[in-house]
């Protein structure tokens, strides 16, 4: 049984939580949830503020152990406060090339809990990203599952996990991947065609622009995509 299910929190991140209880701030929490459209509660605690929290707090109790992670991310996404489901991804992007495929399934778990564009794009970007590029075997069917899904979030990871490959971007891939969701109506599959493009166009605007001018995008997707060229 997991943390998870069981309700406990772990132990590494259980004296987190009473540290992050005493630093909470109403005015920020309030102005935070407003910011993430009410989906989550926050303790109120800016990022600076919990990343240097979360350092001194490794400074008394350790660096989590490797092996240690998914339960501490499980553990952590069980908690409502978003701050929790930050450090978590933080976590995981510190150890990201210490990652194997053996963890992808624990990135799906953690972008298919509590999905909002901020955990989802970071594990996305720089952890999914990241194990897939050190193990290219792993692509094709991670990819296939994904950019078939029924979920959403899902669907952006496979449009954005190339998003820092630059020049080793598979640009067959991302198009195929975006062509299967160019129709979509929700605004994040439509944002992330238009910036992975984006980011794609700085190392080869001309496929980019090939790209835009010969498909029939939304355009949110366009105008995101052509936006510094």
């Amino acid at each position: 049984m997991t943390h998870m299910e069981r309700g406990v929190i772990h132990p590494w991140l259980a004296p987190l939580v009473v540290t992050f209880k005493q630093h909470a701030n109403a005015e920020n929490a309030a102005a935070m949830r407003a910011y993430m459209k009410d989906h989550f509660p926050f303790y109120g605690i800016k990022t600076p503020e919990r990343r240097q929290l979360v350092k001194e707090h490794m400074a008394l109790h350790g660096a989590p152990d490797l092996a240690e992670l998914p339960a501490i991310a499980r553990s952590a996404f069980a908690l409502p406060q978003r701050e929790l489901h930050q450090v978590t991804v933080d976590l995981l992007m510190k150890q990201a090339r210490k990652l194997t495929p053996e963890h992808l399934p624990l990135s799906e778990e953690l972008i298919t809990t509590k999905s909002w564009w901020d955990s989802v794009d970071a594990i996305a970007i720089h952890v999914v990203g990241v194990v897939l590029k050190r193990h290219p075997k792993e692509i094709a069917k991670w990819n296939k599952r994904w950019v078939a899904s029924k979920d959403l979030w899902l669907n952006r990871t496979a449009i954005l996990f190339q998003n820092r490959w630059k020049e080793d971007t598979d640009r067959a891939l991302l198009f195929a991947n975006m062509d299967r969701h160019a129709g979509h109506t929700d605004f994040f599959i439509r944002k992330a065609i238009g910036w992975a493009l984006r980011e794609l166009a700085a190392t080869d605007p001309k496929a980019v622009k090939d790209y835009v001018g010969s498909r029939k995008l939304s355009p949110l997707s366009t105008r995101e995509a052509l936006r510094k060229l």
